[in-house]
């Protein structure tokens, strides 16, 4: 394959993990309440439903607690994203220490997800994304090690 392919698919899955990391932020950000979106993970480790948990008077303001700190996710989420991008469009990956270090990056990322769902929320349905993200990286590492320095 030529350098011009190769160096597309080193950069444009990378563009793809940026996009879809401002995509589930927003989720988190904008949903009303955005702790139901992965609701049977979460009852599942906190051993009781939203429900439960919100009829108890010392819980009241919980709901108010969980939105700001969803939202604090969101928006972190969401600042990952354009950052990701941000730096391929600065870079356009041309150098191997671009594409190495954003990889790098991307990958201990990842391994931290997994890690998190794994072992704490193994029902997520953010596996699924996980997963599209961790083939998007693959095909990057692919692009990028056919390149020529």
């Amino acid at each position: 394959m030529d350098q011009k392919h190769l160096h597309n698919i080193s950069w444009i899955p990378i563009v793809f993990i940026g996009l879809g990391t401002i995509i589930l932020g927003a989720g988190w950000l904008f949903h009303p309440e955005p702790w139901l979106l992965d609701q049977p993970p979460n009852e599942t480790l906190l051993k009781t439903t939203f429900v439960e948990l919100f009829r108890e008077n010392i819980n009241k303001n919980l709901p108010d607690y969980l939105l700001v700190i969803y939202r604090f996710l969101g928006w972190w989420i969401i600042s990952i994203g354009m950052l990701i991008i941000g730096f391929v469009q600065v870079t356009k990956m041309g150098s191997a220490l671009a594409r190495n270090l954003i990889l790098i990056i991307i990958f201990i990322i990842l391994t931290g997800a997994y890690y998190m769902v794994f072992n704490f929320l193994p029902t997520s349905p953010f596996k699924n994304f996980m997963h599209f993200f961790a083939v998007l990286w693959f095909l990057s590492v692919i692009g990028s090690m056919g390149l020529k320095k």
